[in-house]
C-alpha cells in the first residue's frame, strides 16, 4: 500500500520539482517512485565537487534533504500541513569524482508532528557513498498554498 496522500501520485507530476530554487540549480530531479520510496538524483559535476574534485559533502545533504523532505510532503496533506526540515546528518562513505548520485528516501517514522527519513545514497555503480537521516517537523498550514507537484 502506498504512503502518499495522493493516490493518483505519478512521477510525472513530480517533473517539475524544484525549478528555480537549489534543486534546479543542481539539477536534482526525480527518477523513481514506489509505495514507500522516492528517488532523486543528482549529477557529479563542478557545481556540485568541491576543490578536489569530488562530491561535495553538503552537495550530498542537499540531496539527502531534497529527497527526505519532498517525501515527507508528498505523505501529507498539504491544504492542511506543510513540513520543513528540523535535522538532517550525513556520513559521507566514499568519493565519487563523475556521473551521477541517486538518493532513495524512505520513511523510519510517519508521526502526527514529525517525520524520519533513512536517505541513502548511491553511485553509478550501486555503491553507497553516504547514509543520511532526516526529520521533519509537520506544521499546520494555516491559510497558506504550498505544493510539491504544481496543483
Amino acid at each position: 500500500m502506498a504512503i502518499w496522500f495522493d493516490p493518483s501520485l505519478t512521477l510525472e507530476k513530480l517533473r517539475h520539482f524544484g525549478k528555480g530554487f537549489m534543486p534546479g540549480y543542481l539539477d536534482i530531479e526525480c527518477v523513481e517512485l514506489g509505495d514507500d520510496f522516492l528517488k532523486m538524483s543528482m549529477p557529479v559535476v563542478a557545481k556540485t565537487q568541491q576543490p578536489y574534485g569530488l562530491l561535495h559533502g553538503g552537495a550530498s545533504c542537499v540531496l539527502a534533504e531534497t529527497a527526505g523532505s519532498v517525501a515527507s510532503a508528498l505523505v501529507l496533506d498539504m491544504s492542511r500541513h506543510y513540513c520543513v526540515g528540523l535535522e538532517i546528518n550525513a556520513n559521507h562513505l566514499r568519493g565519487v569524482r563523475n556521473g551521477k548520485v541517486t538518493a532513495t528516501a524512505r520513511p523510519l517514522h510517519l508521526g502526527r508532528t514529525t517525520h524520519v527519513w533513512d536517505i541513502r545514497i548511491q553511485d553509478d555503480s550501486g555503491a553507497l557513498v553516504c547514509i543520511s537521516r532526516l526529520t521533519t517537523a509537520i506544521i499546520p498550514n494555516e491559510g497558506n498554498r504550498f505544493t510539491i507537484t504544481g496543483d
